[in-house]
């Protein structure tokens, strides 16, 4: 009986071990002929964002009391940028130079980019001018299971979420694929949000894309959280099994 109860100990051991393709192997339902049209979905601005706001016109003069006075500095990098930018205060505005308080949260940056172009236009200051609106501090965190955690700065319109697992150098062996944590702050407001990773189905949602300052956490799986414990593998566990079992088998003589 005991040696019947140490083997049954034995296997159900190694099955928890192991992993099946269905656990690891990522998108599983997409066919290798499917065709999906993509739809970018532009980036709202965010309270604490940081623009870099530069005007242009045909008379160059005419749009330097616009623009962002960096001639006297050396060295100048994207840190520099971000000292002289705009940030978005709590209330959602910035202050930009003699057009006064902008309301500028919840737009994106082609609408900062024609509000400010028709406010030049409209009060007589620039004939035709060209903005250019950049949001010049967007970051990705993700932590968990990943072969580099940490946060991630990019510069593009347009991250997807598997980029930003990119950057982290992938989930590592031990990370649950089936239930990825994507935390995003939207308006005062943060959202939770589920993602399989072994499927396809999310890819038109709202999450395909990421947002500055959202959070991407991976979770362990079992086994990666037994060797987090007291168990810290599978000879220990035998270890202690047969300790138990002759304990037992002395204990009836």
């Amino acid at each position: 009986m005991i040696k019947k109860l140490f083997l049954i100990v034995i296997a159900s051991l190694f099955i928890q071990s192991c992993a099946s393709k269905k656990d690891i192997l990522y998108y599983q339902d997409i066919k290798s002929d499917a065709k999906d049209n993509i739809s970018y979905l532009a980036n709202k601005l965010q309270v604490n964002d940081i623009l870099y706001i530069r005007v242009s016109a045909l008379i160059p003069e005419s749009a330097e009391p616009f623009n962002m006075q960096l001639s006297t500095l050396t060295n100048i990098n994207i840190e520099t940028y971000k000292i002289q930018g705009y940030l978005v205060s709590q209330r959602g505005t910035i202050t930009f130079p003699i057009l006064g308080e902008l309301e500028v949260a919840g737009k994106t940056t082609e609408e900062v980019q024609e509000m400010i172009s028709s406010m030049l236009k409209d009060n007589g200051y620039i004939k035709d001018p060209t903005v250019s609106v950049r949001i010049i501090n967007s970051k990705v965190t993700v932590i968990g299971e990943v072969k580099v955690p940490g946060t991630y700065s990019f510069d593009e319109q347009n991250i997807s979420l598997n980029q930003a697992i990119g950057f982290a150098g992938d989930l590592t062996i031990n990370g649950v694929r089936k239930d990825v944590l994507l935390i995003r702050e939207i308006n005062g407001t943060r959202t939770y949000i589920h993602l399989d990773l072994t499927s396809s189905k999310w890819f038109d949602s709202p999450y395909y894309y990421v947002k500055q300052n959202d959070i991407i956490i991976v979770n362990p799986n079992g086994p990666k959280v037994l060797q987090s414990g007291y168990l810290t593998n599978i000879g220990s566990v035998l270890g202690i099994l047969s300790f138990g079992i002759t304990v037992i088998i002395l204990l009836k003589k």
